[in-house]
């Protein structure tokens, strides 16, 4: 279904440059393609790592928890090797599993007194099962299954209602950068392939999907193309050198040994680079398209403006995207180590000793240098821009190009997407 808008500037159509350009994309697309086949693991050199559940004996089940009864375990805040521990009482539970099974386990004071649990929770026990032996239970997690599931359900109505057929195709690139992750890029990283190639070729072929789903087939979208690929270049480079150059080995925390025991074959240090280029796609992705979208705007409001006006109109826009960017970049990141930055802030270490430290400085360099990338491919992608951007009025169209119209004209847009040769601007 196609829905019709009034838009303030009709491009013209230029079949000769969306040829051209769908050939190049065309190019590029093949070259991901082999890439991807290249570095596709062998299922064999996926190691397949035993995991706390893995022994028969072992099970997760659901339950519901009918009574909490508190009691003094004797903790005292200090545990062995004068570690600091939660201080209060522990809780003898009982639960209900979907089996209609009595589950009895007992609470430590960092989950009680912490979190907190109450009669009617839903979580979810380990079952310890030894053959010839008792059955006993083991708290794991909460169930939060169904919540995580409305929040979602919210998420999609909410984008597809503002975002229409945008918003649609926006979900739909969602999906497909999901499993371009799961299907390619995490199992080859773990068989031990080149990480910085497969996060590479891994961005370039989620972008190009997400790219033209979400903002159709057109000169315009293929210029942010351009220039996101050009950020995506840069980041890999510049996270490489910078992983080797301030020594990042990717072993910062317990999870990380757990990792290089479980895949003995990969690189964690060339792990570390290539997130760098995975974790500021979505950022640069952003920038890349409003900075084309800028141009062709600008050239809608200036039609006689030449190319270096144009750029600098643009690019008045791109400064204020920047900075905005940067803060996005630097407040993603605090977040996502926002338990590592409060344990430190207790413990009352100097900043500069913290911050030279495996853990949090690879969160600065993976900062840095998405922020960077960012920032030169604000210039890039508009001086892309302006280069494919639609003539000024006046000038002397090429053969098979159609003149400038003057703005203020309306067209209806479909909803729908045309082929590679598409013509429209």
């Amino acid at each position: 279904m196609a829905h019709s808008h009034a838009h303030t500037f009709e491009a013209p159509a230029r079949p000769r440059l969306a040829k051209a350009l769908a050939i190049v994309v065309g190019v590029i697309a093949v070259a991901a393609i082999a890439g991807m086949v290249a570095l596709w693991p062998n299922s064999g050199d996926v190691p397949q790592g035993g995991g706390p559940f893995s022994d028969e004996s072992v099970t997760l089940v659901d339950a519901t928890v009918e009574s909490v009864e508190p009691f003094d375990c004797g903790s005292t805040g200090i545990g062995p090797d004068n570690t600091p521990m939660v201080e209060g009482d522990c809780a003898q539970v009982t639960a209900a599993t979907e089996d209609d099974e009595s589950a009895e386990f007992t609470l430590d004071p960092t989950r009680y007194v912490g979190a907190g649990m109450e009669p009617g929770d839903e979580i979810v026990l380990i079952e310890i099962a030894p053959p010839g032996q008792q059955v006993s239970y083991e708290f794991h997690d909460y169930q939060r299954g169904s919540q995580l599931l409305v929040m979602a359900i919210v998420f999609g109505v909410l984008v597809a209602l503002i975002g229409r057929w945008r918003g649609l195709f926006a979900i739909l690139g969602i999906g497909v950068t999901l499993l371009a992750l799961v299907r390619f890029v995490l199992p080859a990283l773990l068989a031990g392939g080149p990480a910085l190639a497969i996060a590479i070729v891994g961005s370039t072929a989620i972008m190009l999907v997400v790219l033209y789903l979400a903002h159709g087939i057109s000169i315009r979208t293929t210029a942010a193309l351009f220039g996101t690929l050009f950020g995506i270049a840069f980041t890999a480079l510049a996270g490489a050198f910078a992983t080797g150059w301030a020594h990042l080995t990717g072993v910062g925390s317990e999870d990380d040994h757990l990792l290089v025991a479980s895949a003995p074959e990969m690189s964690l240090s060339g792990v570390v680079a290539a997130t760098m280029v995975i974790a500021g796609l979505g950022v640069l992705n952003d920038v890349t398209v409003t900075q084309a979208s800028a141009v062709w705007e600008m050239r809608g409001l200036q039609p006689t403006a030449g190319p270096g006006q144009l750029f600098r109109s643009a690019m008045r826009i791109g400064r204020d995207h920047i900075a905005s960017s940067v803060y996005t970049l630097v407040f993603a990141y605090a977040g996502s180590a926002m338990t590592v930055l409060l344990l430190i802030t207790t413990y009352q270490q100097e900043l500069l000793q913290v911050a030279t430290t495996e853990q949090i400085g690879q969160e600065i360099v993976r900062t840095l240098v998405g922020a960077v990338g960012l920032v030169l491919a604000v210039p890039v992608t508009t001086a892309i821009a302006v280069a494919l951007a639609p003539p000024a009025a006046g000038e002397h169209a090429n053969e098979g190009d159609l003149a400038l119209p003057t703005p203020g004209g309306e067209h209806a847009e479909s909803g729908a997407h045309t082929a590679p040769g598409d013509v429209r601007g």
